[in-house]
């Protein structure tokens, strides 16, 4: 997972940015859908291989819940005015990880649960002048602006639902997820500049600094897909040798 940077606009006033009610709406149907598809597992599957590599279902269900807590616990201590990191360490947050995925299948539903409740009790409760703090993904590491935490949170929900392999894909997100991703990926820096164009949005996107060297096309879903670093690239189309390279999500 990578950090996004700050997405306020130049100037923004104090208060609650206006994207972030948006977010939290698009994020309270998604975990509706990720709790029907782990809730929907048999105990046996949740120990089956996902898409991501070295971690089964389990992995990936454990590590939804911890980085949910993880961010509640961001956002309770920015309305508090205080200031705490997602993670002690990036060797923690395996390590809890590993040792959440061998808990029992109703123990794993149960915590991922609890943990987008909690998620969704902390950020309504947030203060609208607070979500302009900053916090450390780990002590000593960049800052980062509470009013993205929506979004990040979106995001691993949405992409980690797809990475389970259990009925739900990337052709299942909703549109105006879609559109957010895609969005949010221009911020990463790229190795050369591009273009994407999203055929189903009729809407472009610019990534990386230049004039474009390819333009990218495909369904916004497909596109969104291929720019977490995941999948061929089959169902997207190029106007030069070879689809540009992206970095991995």
């Amino acid at each position: 997972m990578t950090v996004m940077t700050d997405t306020a606009p130049p100037g923004q006033a104090a208060g609650t940015p206006p994207w972030v009610p948006t977010q939290l709406e698009l994020l309270a149907e998604a975990d509706q859908r990720l709790v029907r598809t782990v809730d929907g597992l048999p105990a046996e599957d949740v120990g089956q291989p996902s898409l991501l590599p070295g971690w089964t279902r389990a992995h990936v269900v454990a590590h939804l819940a911890l980085n949910g807590e993880a961010l509640e616990a961001v956002l309770s201590a920015a309305a508090r005015g205080e200031s705490r990191p997602m993670y002690d360490s990036p060797e923690t947050r395996d390590r809890d990880i590993e040792e959440l995925s061998s808990a029992p299948a109703e123990e794993l539903r149960e915590r991922l649960l609890a943990s987008t409740h909690c998620f969704s009790r902390a950020a309504s409760a947030m203060p609208a002048e607070h979500w302009r703090r900053r916090f450390e993904r780990t002590p000593g590491g960049p800052t980062f602006s509470v009013a993205t935490v929506p979004l990040m949170r979106l995001r691993e929900v949405e992409i980690h639902h797809a990475d389970l392999a259990a009925g739900y894909s990337a052709a299942d997100w909703p549109e105006a997820f879609d559109a957010v991703l895609i969005e949010s990926m221009t911020r990463r820096p790229y190795p050369q500049p591009f273009r994407v164009l999203a055929r189903d949005l009729a809407r472009t996107w610019d990534f990386g600094d230049g004039q474009p060297v390819a333009t990218v096309t495909g369904d916004a879903a497909a596109l969104g897909w291929w720019l977490t670093g995941r999948g061929d690239g089959a169902d997207l189309t190029v106007d030069a040798d070879r689809l540009p390279e992206v970095p991995s999500w």
